[in-house]
């Protein structure tokens, strides 16, 4: 049933992740405790990136682009980028982008939003 759109964790203003014609959405990752720094922040922000990944059907494995959101490029590039290299799946990096930028809340350092390709065994929509 390709076509159709399944939205996750869906609430009156955003979806977390939305599925469609074989691939997986994820917007807006930030960390739930805000109160580690940099590298603390870009582990949990990750962390929330896989759970929506596998909610949907896919992996890290599986990601075709990222765009990465920090609060201070300059203090913080390299140890987010030190997780981050960390994080991606063996020879399968994404291609990326990553900027500052004022971010939606004082305590945000980091931001990663991502798309995925579905397996083609998980590459049925459903859902809404």
């Amino acid at each position: 049933m390709n076509g159709q759109i399944r939205r996750i964790e869906t609430d009156a203003r955003r979806s977390r992740a939305v599925v469609y014609n074989g691939m997986v959405f994820v917007g807006g990752m930030t960390a739930s405790d805000r109160s580690q720094g940099i590298a603390g922040q870009t582990r949990d922000a990750l962390a929330k990136v896989e759970e929506f990944l596998a909610e949907a059907g896919t992996d890290k494995s599986r990601l075709l682009t990222a765009q990465i959101w920090i609060k201070d490029i300059t203090r913080d590039f390299a140890e987010m980028n030190e997780v981050w290299n960390a994080w991606t799946a063996p020879n399968a990096a994404p291609t990326r982008a990553t900027a500052q930028c004022e971010m939606g809340a004082p305590d945000v350092l980091v931001e990663f939003i991502v798309t995925a390709a579905l397996p083609p065994e998980n590459n049925v929509a459903g859902g809404n």
